[in-house]
Order: C-alpha cells, then structure tokens, then sequence
C-alpha cells in the first residue's frame, strides 16, 4: 500500500467515475484501475460494489476511504512541516535595521542565528525609520526595526525601550545638572541626525509640546561624528542611554533629559496578515529568547 494507491482510490471516490480520477491524479484509467485493484488485494476484500457502470462504496469501501483520507492529510502535514524546516535550513532573511543602535542591540542575535540556520541566506539593509517603513510596507523586506509608534498597519514585538540622554560638552553650563528639560536647552544649538530618522521626530515633537523652536546646527548619521562635534563646542545632542554611555569621553557630558514621551523605543515590526517566511518568523523567535539584556552603566 502506498499514498498514491490511496490517491487514486480516494480520486475514483470524489469523481465517481474511473476516467475523471484518472485526469485529476494525471494517470490512465487503467493505471487507476489497477491501483484500486492491488489496494482491494492488500486488504482482501472488494472496495466497490460494481452495478453495470456503476461503482459504489462497499462497508469496507466506506472503512478505507475514511482512513484513507485521514493518511492524505498525515501526508499534507507533513509535507508543510518539512517545507518550513527546509526553509529555515535554505530560506532568506530579509530584515531591515536602523544605522542607531543595532549593533548594540543585533550583533549578538545575528550570531546565534548564524549558528543555528548557517544556510540562511541574510539580506540586511539599513535606513533611517521612516524609509525602513516604506521597504517593510512595499514588501521589500519582511522584518524591520522600527521606533515605537509605527506608522502603518504593521505588527510589532518590543525589543528594548531606552532613556533619552542629553550629550553637551563638558564646558557647558548646565553639564553639572542631574536632569534638564527642552526649555533648559532652548539656547543651546541641536546636532541632530539626518532626516529620516524617526529620533528626530521624537525630539522635534517634544520641542513642540514644550513651546521650543530648536536651532539646529549640525545633521549626521554618524554617530560618532555627532558626539565629537558635540566635545567640539558646536551643540549638544541626544541619545538612547545605552549608546550615550558607549561614547562617553572626557570632552562630553551626559545628562538625563527630563521629557516625556521621549523615550526611545525600539520594537521588530512586521506587516499586519502578511504571511512571515520561516526565517523571519525564526528571527522573531530568537529575539524573544534572547530577551532584553540591561547594559551596565
């Protein structure tokens, strides 16, 4: 007995006819009458009642046919679950990542992935959020990291949720203050990044609430170009905590910025309904386990 013998039975029976089965499992009739004729000799015992040019089911008939559709669908499952598992071992991780903060926040992860489906091909692109929203809802890439809230009807999991720190030269006359507040820094010049980075719509929009028209003086997407222009004298800047404590030097100062709404959140977001490929549902998976590690300060 084998799946295809059960195919063509289980064909004869939807179609009721020898000839229609035989199209739909693309075999000749008498390759279909011969499978149901071995299967009725595996079994010992007759599977249809044949009246003129008629067939119907004996109760032995009804027995297999039952049993067989159960084997199918066993088959079909199965088939699935080694498709997923293939894919995971020969798939491709299409994900995009801000040039802020994921190195800190991925390399670690993008190891343990490596480890676990070295054969996953990994397609990685790197924009500022609001592009990265446009590549995620033009399908171009399945998963992408996103500062929370997310424009767009997208799905999204948290991956950590960080502080803001003001960054000023360590001349400035506020770099001995324990906190300070958009209306503290309304005289000092802004180096923000460039535009497309949703950090800039975070400090731009609680400037705003605070009744603060920024100056800004300078615009990178380097970061570590931004924190020496800051020890240079040419503004002071703001980072997510963990970052603003990686670049600390001598030149510089770190402050807590006492706004709300200003933290920085950043979350793995996917499209609402889209169907998610093993690898990046495999992504997914990982970052849960993997868990919001603290950085020491």
């Amino acid at each position: 007995m084998n799946l295809r013998t059960l195919r063509a039975f289980v064909e004869v029976v939807r179609q009721g006819s020898f000839s229609q089965a035989a199209e739909m499992v693309s075999l000749t009739q008498s390759s279909v009458s011969k499978a149901v004729k071995t299967l009725e000799e595996e079994l010992g015992t007759p599977l249809f009642s044949r009246i003129g040019h008629k067939s119907e089911l004996t109760a032995a008939g009804e027995i297999a046919y039952r049993r067989a559709l159960v084997l199918l669908a066993e088959r079909s499952d199965l088939v699935a679950e080694i498709n997923d598992l293939l894919g995971l071992k020969r798939g491709v991780l299409r994900i995009g990542l801000p040039p802020v903060g994921s190195g800190e926040l991925f390399a670690a992860m993008f190891a343990v992935y490596r480890q676990r489906y070295p054969q996953i091909e990994i397609e990685l692109i790197e924009h500022g959020s609001k592009k990265l929203g446009e590549c995620l809802q033009a399908g171009e890439v399945d998963v992408a990291a996103l500062l929370v809230p997310v424009e767009g009807e997208f799905e999204y999991q948290d991956v950590r949720v960080e502080p803001l720190m003001v960054v000023l030269p360590s001349s400035h006359p506020l770099a001995g203050r324990n906190s300070v507040d958009f209306s503290d820094l309304s005289d000092s010049p802004f180096i923000l990044f460039e535009a497309g980075f949703a950090l800039n719509r975070i400090i731009l929009s609680a400037c705003e609430r605070r009744g603060v028209s920024p100056k800004v003086s300078v615009r990178s997407a380097q970061i570590d170009f931004i924190v020496d222009l800051v020890g240079a004298g040419l503004g002071v800047a703001f980072l997510p905590r963990m970052l603003a404590y990686k670049h600390l030097h001598a030149g510089i100062a770190l402050i807590a910025l006492d706004e709300p709404q200003t933290d920085w959140h950043i979350a793995l977001t996917w499209r609402r309904n889209a169907h998610l490929p093993p690898a990046a549902r495999a992504w997914l998976d990982l970052a849960r386990e993997m868990g919001n590690v603290p950085v020491p300060y």
